[in-house]
């Protein structure tokens, strides 16, 4: 941006005319700046002013701007330099006013200003990339959070036929996703041995136009979607209670792990706990008046990598794993807790699936961390029954062979993947952070 072209320098040097006139002042032939009230070079002058809001207002530091009653004007080359006089009252006099008004505001170089050339100064945006300190304050988040379903889909695996639900909320720009495992829904028969679970804000009426087509595109069908079958879901009604011959359904809350569901790493067991919990959820369970039904219940993904930390910084902590630390320790070098998750967003997901609620069906929480029940409890979800997840490598069974390599939903997959880095971090959530597990032998090397 041209120096001409600054809204900063054109408030305070006023007239196109006498900013050319600042410019084409012919310099001062002394080599100093004998004293500070002396001329200052307009064109240095003009570049502090060029460069933005000025922040600094230490003492000694006056806004000096020019004094167009002692500036001459006609002939050019007969000119003189326009002087750069103080707008700012002594310090004594300012004390004086201040001791007078305590209540009002010390005098400033911004306070002078005319109310038309006061710039509003935006709420710094950290840059992309930058680490905000979770010590630093943040904003607050809303004080009743909502979640609403955007879409529904099926999806096979190997477990068998899930579905996926996508939601946004109020309180971040993430999508947090929800599995739902009901194969129930794929029948069109609308009799069903146990409630469906299903997204109260997805079968609503969004709009009052809303076509039909909308409600299938976004998921908002019941039975199997197909060429010869569509059939949009009807608005839900006010609940449904409750089957008490029932197992509560299980579900479990999982947090995001790019390095061990995609990459497969062992340093962690997080791939080979999703998969597992949609293998469990998937297991046909026993109902005491309709004999077995097909397994039913819900794994909520939450975008929480790292525990929370994020990805950069979990990415830190594994740095300093390798420099002797642990993965609790390493949050803590880092400056974060332990445990920077939260679960109100997950507590409000499982609501909106019927799920967790007084008036809903408690829940099963398939879980090893005694602090994540009493954080969903405190949030209002009713637990009526914990079940462990034990690690695969934890259990007694044989190692299968590399061409027998068990299938799953993650990179992990059915395997029991077994290292020194993973029976470590086993070790850490048992012994530090109190998981309830039988404390197994590390590996030796």
């Amino acid at each position: 941006m041209a120096l001409t072209e600054s809204p900063m320098l054109a408030s305070h040097l006023g007239e196109p005319q006498s900013l050319l006139d600042a410019f084409c002042t012919p310099r001062s032939k002394r080599r100093h700046i004998p004293r500070r009230d002396a001329f200052i070079d307009s064109l240095l002058i003009a570049t502090v002013f060029a460069t933005g809001p000025q922040s600094h207002h230490h003492a000694g530091h006056a806004i000096y701007l020019p004094d167009s009653t002692k500036c001459s004007s006609g002939n050019p080359a007969q000119q003189k330099p326009c002087p750069y006089v103080s707008r700012q009252a002594p310090r004594s006099s300012r004390l004086r006013k201040h001791e007078s008004s305590p209540d009002e505001r010390p005098a400033s170089p911004r306070h002078l200003e005319p109310a038309s050339q006061v710039i509003s100064r935006p709420t710094p945006v950290p840059l992309p990339g930058t680490i905000v300190h979770p010590l630093v304050t943040q904003p607050k988040e809303p004080a009743t959070v909502t979640v609403k379903c955007m879409a529904r889909t099926r999806i096979p695996t190997i477990h068998g036929t899930v579905f996926l639900h996508l939601y946004h909320n109020n309180c971040d720009n993430k999508e947090h996703l929800a599995v739902v495992v009901d194969p129930a829904q794929l029948s069109n028969n609308d009799q069903h041995s146990a409630p469906a679970i299903r997204s109260h804000s997805l079968d609503s009426v969004w709009t009052e136009n809303e076509t039909a087509e909308e409600r299938l595109i976004r998921g908002a069908y019941v039975g199997r979607l197909s060429p010869d079958s569509h059939q949009p879901s009807q608005p839900p009604c006010n609940g449904r209670l409750p089957a008490p011959h029932l197992l509560a359904p299980l579900v479990r809350i999982h947090s995001e792990c790019f390095t061990g569901e995609t990459l497969g790493s062992m340093r962690c067991d997080c791939g080979e706990q999703l998969d597992e919990a949609i293998r469990v959820i998937s297991q046909p369970v026993q109902a005491t008046s309709n004999g077995i039904i097909p397994g039913r219940g819900v794994v909520v993904y939450m975008r929480q990598e790292g525990r929370g930390i994020g990805l950069l910084s979990k990415i830190r902590a594994y740095n300093l794993q390798d420099l002797g630390h642990d993965t609790v320790s390493a949050n803590l070098k880092l400056g974060y807790k332990a445990d920077e998750r939260g679960y109100e967003l997950a507590v409000a997901i499982l609501r909106d699936l019927g799920l967790g609620s007084v008036q809903g069906e408690g829940v099963r929480l398939l879980t090893n961390n005694p602090d994540k029940v009493a954080a969903l409890e405190r949030e209002g979800l009713r637990v009526v029954e914990r079940v462990p997840m034990v690690p695969r490598s934890w259990r007694c069974r044989p190692i299968e062979e590399d061409n027998q390599r068990s299938v799953g939903v993650t990179m992990v997959g059915g395997e029991a993947v077994r290292g020194v880095d993973l029976d470590k971090y086993l070790t850490t959530k048992v012994v530090r952070m109190g998981h309830m597990l039988p404390l197994h032998h590390p590996l030796a090397n």
